[in-house]
């Protein structure tokens, strides 16, 4: 008798898989240096900045699919990014930290690809919101405490990596997962979300590659 292997699982380890033939990635030697005085409070600046347009894009994108029932299953007010990203910014920047912000060019191809993706598939969507969303809340608390330590922040500057909405981050991550097992997707449609992330998380390394190079506050 076959037992099926949930598409969760499948996905994670699908994906994990790169990471781990990659080695240690871009955005976890960044993470890493700013978390260890290697790097600025100035590349922080830089790093909330491009997160903000990302993260407009991704959040603009579940607004429109809100009458998608296979995408409202994962869309939630508790994980939303922005509020906290232009309380952030306007924390560490000022009032006027709209007009001194810019995309990089990784970022620009990073919002481009999750427009042009969630407004024609479904699972595509999904892809870009599972890669950042579970990604966020993986040790957001731990990366919190460390970027408070290092910049002398207290709760200002450092609302990203509070998730006030969810009490139970494992518990949120194992319905999250759930949903994706209950999607109801074609094996072809699984193949083309495996395939979206695995984007997804090659955007992400080029932004972090881009954000060490670049060394810029916004």
């Amino acid at each position: 008798m076959t037992v099926a292997i949930p598409f969760s699982e499948v996905l994670r380890e699908r994906t994990g898989a790169i990471r781990t033939i990659a080695g240690p990635s871009a955005s976890e030697r960044f993470m890493t240096d700013l978390m260890t005085g290697r790097r600025s409070r100035s590349d922080y600046v830089g790093l909330v900045a491009q997160n903000h347009f990302v993260y407009r894009a991704l959040e603009k994108a579940a607004e429109a699919r809100g009458d998608d029932p296979v995408a409202r299953a994962f869309i939630s007010p508790a994980p939303t990014r922005l509020p906290a990203i232009r309380e952030d910014l306007r924390f560490l920047i000022g009032d006027d930290w709209e007009e001194r912000i810019r995309p990089l060019p990784t970022t620009e191809r990073y919002v481009r690809r999750i427009e042009a993706v969630a407004a024609t598939s479904t699972g595509g969507f999904v892809a870009h919101h599972y890669t950042r969303y579970l990604g966020d809340l993986a040790g957001c608390q731990i990366i919190r405490t460390l970027m408070q330590r290092q910049f002398g922040f207290e709760t200002n500057g450092v609302g990203f990596y509070l998730f006030a909405g969810i009490a139970r981050p494992r518990e949120f991550r194992s319905t999250y997962r759930a949903q994706l097992d209950a999607a109801g997707w074609s094996e072809e449609e699984r193949e083309a979300v495996i395939a979206e992330v695995a984007v997804a998380y090659g955007l992400t390394e080029e932004l972090f590659d881009d954000l060490a190079s670049s060394r810029q506050a916004a």
